[in-house]
């Protein structure tokens, strides 16, 4: 089961208010968020918390981007026994349930 961080979580975890969040993934010093649904987004827990743990390390910001790039790449990876693309979230709407 994989799970996701909200902003709030995100904020708490990394210390930096919802501009500084998105201006990190600007700067690709943190990784994009996943939709999750029409209006909800969050971040691989393991990812933010990967991400942490490297600045508390002392990483620079150029080897946070490396990792940010990394993770982000493994999202693509194929998993075994998964039929499906991974990661990608399909989003039904109103007129397919109907």
């Amino acid at each position: 089961m994989r799970m996701f961080d909200r902003l709030p979580v995100v904020k708490s975890k990394t210390g930096r208010s919802s501009s500084g969040t998105y201006a990190d993934v600007k700067a690709g010093l943190l990784t994009s968020p996943i939709k999750l649904g029409v209006r909800a987004s969050g971040w691989p827990a393991h990812e933010v918390d990967e991400i942490v743990r490297a600045r508390i390390a002392g990483s620079t910001p150029e080897e946070l981007r490396s990792l940010v790039l990394k993770l982000e790449a493994k999202r693509k990876e194929p998993r075994i026994g998964s039929d499906s693309p991974p990661n990608q979230v399909r989003l039904i709407r109103k007129r397919e349930l109907a």
